[in-house]
């Protein structure tokens, strides 16, 4: 296509100058010229193609400077982008010192300074460099005051690994107080509470999480019951606080909480709680360690003891440990032949050093000291087996 346009091209200059016969005269007195018109066109022509060409030599010539530095700037560019990114996959590879290295060439050519001071910042803490580290914070902190969060939640994170959960927790309320409540601030938030034993706010924090479907269920249950458990024996040496903090509790069937509640009353001496507390877990759910808990306290009313547990032994006759239970309650109130019964049914279920003991007991305080000393060697060996 582009021969046939020329040829055309070519028949209809052919054709035009044939057709035309005029002449122009050219005057620069004293001097006279005369050209034929189609000369004089074409002359026109490149003159003016000539002129346009030189005036865009002139200002390409005039712009080379601006010319250079786009290009010096298009080339900084380029360069910070690939030390950035291969700072950020010798951060990922764990190659901290060569992700400090490539993030403070990005710094320094101005691509994106502020992330850049803060990976350097993060790579520095990992190499234990607090000092290099602190310097990295605060280049970020003024290259870009957008980035105050970021620097916060970086900052926070270092804190955290140092264990100074202290410094840790002041930034984090500074970053939350600063914006929206992002999910990695509360985690971060719950890991320094739960260093420093605020057990109120683990419990908060979990429940939170929980909702957001940050945490598994079975995870916030989990922590939600280790924060009670926790603040319980925060409070184990006061029976007031003990108290309200179990009446704030909110997982008392748990047999986890319960146990540990029941233990902390009973060390106080309040046997009459720790009572109902691990009767109202066994209740909502049978357990072993709860029900040999329920037998250790003996309270002013040890009879009413014993029946509760002769009616938990109708539905679980053959119940090792709430046999043990009984036979140890019926010691304690001197009913020889119940307790006898109860222990050797226990036994009969299967061998225990706890039962053997209290048999042994048993046959020292009615005189039968051969049938003791008998129980006593079996509780020896049961606790010489691995």
């Amino acid at each position: 296509m582009w021969v046939l346009a020329v040829f055309a091209l070519a028949v209809g200059l052919s054709l035009a100058a044939q057709l035309n016969d005029g002449y122009a005269i050219l005057v620069f007195p004293p001097y006279r010229a005369e050209l034929s018109l189609n000369f004089a066109i074409l002359l026109g022509l490149a003159g003016f193609s000539l002129g346009y060409l030189l005036l865009r030599v002139l200002g390409h010539t005039l712009r080379l400077p601006v010319y250079v530095r786009e290009f010096r700037a298009r080339r900084r560019e380029v360069k910070g982008r690939a030390a950035l990114l291969a700072a950020l996959q010798a951060m990922f590879e764990g190659r901290y010192g060569r992700a400090e290295k490539a993030a403070g060439v990005a710094c320094e050519l101005g691509e994106a300074p502020a992330l850049s001071a803060l990976i350097a910042a993060r790579a520095a803490g990992e190499m234990n460099e607090p000092a290099r580290r602190d310097q990295w914070l605060e280049r970020a902190d003024s290259a870009d005051k957008n980035a105050r969060q970021a620097r916060l939640a970086v900052q926070a994170s270092l804190l955290l690994d140092e264990r100074r959960y202290e410094d840790a927790l002041m930034v984090l309320r500074e970053l939350s107080a600063s914006g929206p409540k992002r999910i990695a601030t509360q985690r971060m938030l719950m890991k320094a509470h739960q260093r420093l034993g605020h057990w109120d706010e683990v419990r908060r924090l979990a429940g939170a999480l929980g909702k957001r479907g940050a945490l598994a269920d079975v995870a916030a249950v989990q922590l939600r019951i280790t924060a009670q458990v926790e603040a319980l024996r925060q409070n184990a040496k006061d029976p007031a606080g003990l108290l309200q903090c179990w009446q704030r509790t909110e997982d008392r069937l748990d047999a986890r909480v319960a146990r540990t509640a029941a233990q902390l009353f009973i060390a106080l001496g309040d046997c009459r709680r720790a009572h109902e507390i691990v009767a109202a877990a066994l209740e909502a759910e049978w357990n072993e360690e709860l029900i040999l808990l329920y037998g250790e306290c003996v309270g002013t009313d040890l009879l009413a003891q014993i029946e509760r547990a002769e009616k938990w032994l109708k539905s679980r006759p053959r119940e090792r440990a709430l046999l043990l239970t009984l036979g140890r309650m019926c010691l304690a109130q001197e009913l020889w032949g119940k307790a006898q019964s109860y222990l050797e049914a226990s036994l009969s279920e299967g061998p225990g050093r706890t039962a053997h003991v209290a048999l042994a007991q048993l046959f020292d305080r009615t005189g039968r000291a051969e049938e003791a000393n008998r129980h006593y060697r079996a509780a020896a060996d049961a606790a010489l087996r691995p």
